[in-house]
C-alpha cells in the first residue's frame, strides 16, 4: 500500500474523533508562530471539548499572513525548514508557506489520494504542465505522482506543440494543469491537425481556476478525456486539498488533514449544509504554516457528509462558484464570471476564449462581453445569446463579436474580467 487508503473510508465518528485530536495539536503548534499566536493567547487546547467549539475561535485572514511577511507567521523551527512556495502576490504582498519535511510528505500523501480518486495508478504516464517554481502546482503534482509510483513527464508550463508531441509520442495517459490550459492545447491541436482520439490520453486533472460545467464538457468532448476538478492553495499546503471522484457528485476534502466550514461571508456565521457561502479551512497536520479558520474567499457549499458511492466518507463540497472578491455588481445585479461562462460555453459556435469588460458610461454600469466566433455563428446565434444573457442578468449587455484568435492568450491563468470602472 503506497498510502493509507483506510483513512479515506473512516466512519464519521472515527473521523471526527481524529479531527478533534489533531485540532488540539494545531492549536498548540500555532502558538509557535510569532505573529499568529496572538489570536489564540487566551485559548488552550483543553478548552476544545468538541468540534463545534472551533466556531468560538477567531478567523485567520489573508491580511494576517501578508503582515507577517516574510516569515513571522511560520511555526516551525528554522532548522526544520525544508522548502517554500509562495502565492502570486498579484493583489498585494505575497504569502510564503515554509514547509517541513513532514509537510512535504503530507502533500505527497493527499496528492496521491487525489490521483487515486481520479482513477490514476502507478501504470499511468503523467504529464505535468503547471510550472515548477514558486507556484505550488508543478511540485504538488510531482510529489503525488512519485508517491503513486507512476512515470512522470515534468514538462512544466508552455511549449504547447511540444506538449502535444509528448502526449502522442510518449503515450501520456494523464494530463495535469490549470483549468484554462487545455483550451490552448485544443487550439494548437486544431491548427496542426492533431487528433486527441488517436492518443492514449484518458484523464485530465485540472484546477487553480474557477471553471464551469459547460467548459468542462467542452474539454472532455474535444480532448476525449475524463476531467477531475482539484482544489488547494498555497496557504493551506498547496494543490491536493480535495478532488472530485468518478461519481462527479462533489469535491471530497480530505478531512483527516483539514476541517472545512462554510460561513456567511458577511456575518461570519456557519451556514447549514446545502447553503452557499465562503469556504473556511483549518489545517490539522501542517507544521510550517498551521491555520485555524482561514478565510479562503472561495464560494461553495457542502453537498453531503454521507458516504459517497465511490466508498469515500470524507465530506463533499460543490465545485467552486467563484470568490467573494470575484463577485461583480452591475445595475444592482450580482454575478460571478463563471455564470456568464456557463451561458457562453453552451454554444459550440463560440470559442472558449472570452472577455467581460466592466465600464461606467455616463455614470452607469455597463458590461461588454467580447466573444470569438466559430463556424456557424450568425445573427440568429447573436440574438439567442443576447436573450439568454438578458434572462440571467435582467438587462442587455453589449456583445462584441471578434474572429477566433483575436483575444490575447496569456501564459498563465486566464484573465476573464477587465474592470475599467475606476479608470
Amino acid at each position: 500500500m503506497i498510502f493509507n487508503e483506510k483513512m479515506e473510508s473512516l466512519d464519521r465518528e472515527e473521523l471526527e474523533k481524529l479531527q478533534l485530536d489533531r485540532l488540539k495539536n494545531t492549536l498548540n503548534r500555532i502558538k509557535l508562530s510569532s505573529s499568529l499566536k496572538m489570536k489564540y493567547k487566551n485559548v488552550e487546547a483543553d478548552d476544545i471539548k468538541k468540534l463545534s467549539d472551533l466556531q468560538k475561535l477567531p478567523f485567520t485572514y489573508k491580511e494576517d499572513l501578508r503582515k507577517a511577511y516574510p516569515f513571522n507567521h511560520i511555526a516551525a523551527k528554522k532548522e526544520d525548514w525544508y522548502r517554500m512556495h509562495m502565492s502570486s502576490g498579484t493583489t498585494g504582498t505575497p504569502i510564503i508557506n515554509v514547509m517541513t519535511k513532514n509537510d512535504i510528505n503530507q502533500w505527497a500523501e493527499i496528492m496521491a489520494r487525489c490521483y487515486s480518486a481520479a482513477g490514476v495508478t502507478k501504470n499511468d504516464i503523467i504529464q505535468i504542465t503547471p510550472s515548477f517554481g514558486l507556484f505550488n502546482g508543478g511540485f504538488g503534482f510531482h510529489y503525488g505522482a512519485e508517491k503513486l509510483g507512476a512515470f512522470i513527464l515534468p514538462i512544466g508550463a508552455g511549449r504547447s506543440r511540444l506538449q502535444l508531441k509528448f502526449i502522442k509520442e510518449l503515450k501520456t495517459t494523464v494530463l495535469c494543469g490549470i483549468a484554462s490550459y487545455p483550451l490552448r492545447l485544443m487550439e494548437v491541436a486544431k491548427e496542426i491537425g492533431f487528433d486527441f482520439r488517436k492518443t492514449d490520453l484518458k484523464i485530465a486533472i485540472l484546477g487553480a481556476e474557477t471553471w464551469s460545467d459547460e467548459l468542462r464538457d467542452r474539454i472532455e468532448n474535444e480532448m476525449n478525456v475524463k476531467t477531475y476538478d482539484i482544489i488547494g492553495m498555497t496557504e493551506t499546503g498547496g494543490v491536493g486539498m480535495g478532488i472530485d471522484c468518478e461519481a462527479k457528485n462533489g469535491i471530497h476534502i480530505w478531512e483527516d488533514h483539514y476541517i472545512a466550514e462554510i460561513i456567511n461571508p458577511d456575518t461570519g456565521d456557519v451556514v447549514d449544509d446545502g447553503v452557499d457561502g465562503e469556504l473556511v479551512i483549518t489545517t490539522l497536520t501542517r507544521e510550517g504554516l498551521p491555520l485555524i479558520r482561514y478565510r479562503t474567499r472561495d464560494i461553495t457549499k457542502i453537498i453531503s457528509r454521507d458516504k459517497c458511492e465511490c466508498g469515500r466518507t470524507h465530506l463533499r463540497v460543490d465545485r467552486l462558484k467563484g470568490r467573494t472578491d470575484d463577485m461583480y455588481k452591475v445595475k444592482g445585479v450580482n454575478f460571478y464570471p463563471s455564470q456568464i461562462e456557463s451561458i457562453l460555453m453552451k454554444h459550440e459556435s463560440i470559442s472558449p476564449y472570452y472577455s467581460i469588460i466592466l465600464e461606467k458610461i455616463n455614470g452607469k454600469g455597463s458590461i461588454t462581453i467580447v466573444i470569438e466566433k466559430r463556424d456557424g455563428f450568425g445573427s440568429e446565434m447573436l440574438e439567442k445569446l443576447d436573450n439568454e444573457l438578458y434572462d440571467f442578468l435582467g438587462f442587455h449587455c453589449k456583445l462584441q463579436v471578434v474572429p477566433e484568435g483575436a483575444i490575447e492568450r496569456g501564459a498563465g491563468k486566464a484573465v476573464r474580467v477587465i474592470d475599467r470602472r475606476s479608470v
